[in-house]
């Protein structure tokens, strides 16, 4: 897209759309996204959110606590989600299907989706070269189609991170759906190289890494935090149709203190009748069939 002080759609102020609704009369959407991510051992990583990055790897400790989600806190995060049925959407680096085959053929078996999610978390999309996006964007969607036996239909940027060119590409490689933008509650219709990619939000409020790691938050904030969300979306969809996304790690919420916490959040939407659990590809194309116009 071109550069512009607004984004590639029309403003819609919520109070101004048509109402419409979720399948069988739900208020509700949620999708949990677990985020599968790869951080090289080469490559430095901050001791925490106010510090520079170092200099020089390796940085065992901060390298370590991410290596605990994918080898303890993503198997602990998927009995969790087992045990309330829930299938999740998880946001998969292409370099996971290289360094954790396990993680994805146990996602795989549990019937999650996927969106492609650049290939490693320590490589952001501006920071590869201009005439390389394209090619970079194709590579993780077919790694990780390759790996799961589909291809997948939405992508999620490592850091919601793009460039002005970022959506052109995704809807030229014929993605459904993108979830980088966090700035609604219902889905929308974006306009991208003449084409059209739809936004499922996705949420840097409810999101395990924005809250514990970068704003200190505990886990009872956190899990307070998704109750208090799904109170207020749940009230506000009975008007009309709204998305609540539950945007997980599990080198943060996979862990044993924590856990207890997550399991509790869920337990309380559970006791909820009128929310649909669902996929990202899903709701978007629940969306699309709606009466929604924006």
């Amino acid at each position: 897209m071109e550069p512009n002080d607004y984004g590639p759609y029309p403003y819609s102020p919520i109070n101004r759309r048509p109402k419409w609704k979720w399948p069988n009369g739900a208020r509700l959407a949620i999708w949990v996204a677990p985020n599968l991510e790869f951080f090289p051992l080469t490559r430095p990583l901050a001791a925490n959110p106010m510090a520079k990055t170092p200099e020089k790897a390796p940085t065992i400790r901060t390298w370590g606590v991410r290596d605990y989600g994918n080898r303890v806190g993503v198997f602990r995060l998927m009995d969790l989600l087992t045990k309330y049925g829930i299938r999740a959407t998880a946001s998969l680096n292409a370099d996971v299907c290289d360094q954790h085959p396990q993680i994805v053929e146990d996602a795989v078996k549990l019937g999650w989706e996927f969106l492609a999610h650049n290939r490693t978390n320590s490589v952001w999309l501006s920071a590869i070269p201009p005439d390389e996006e394209r090619d970079f964007i194709r590579y993780c969607t077919e790694r990780v189609m390759r790996a799961t036996g589909k291809r997948p239909q939405g992508w999620l940027s490592s850091a919601m991170d793009e460039t002005w060119n970022t959506l052109d590409h995704l809807a030229a490689e014929n993605f459904l759906y993108v979830a980088d933008w966090v700035n609604d509650d219902q889905p929308y219709r974006m306009q991208a190289g003449g084409r059209e990619i739809i936004y499922l939000p996705y949420s840097y409020e409810v999101n395990d890494n924005a809250q514990i790691v970068s704003r200190f938050a505990s886990i009872d904030d956190f899990e307070l935090m998704i109750k208090r969300t799904f109170d207020v979306l749940y009230r506000e969809g009975e008007d009309s149709a709204r998305v609540m996304a539950i945007c997980l790690h599990p080198f943060i919420s996979g862990v044993p203190h924590r856990i207890a916490g997550l399991d509790a959040a869920f337990r309380y939407i559970c006791g909820h009748n009128d929310v649909w659990w669902a996929t990202g590809e899903e709701i978007v194309r629940a969306y699309l069939a709606s009466d929604a116009k924006v």
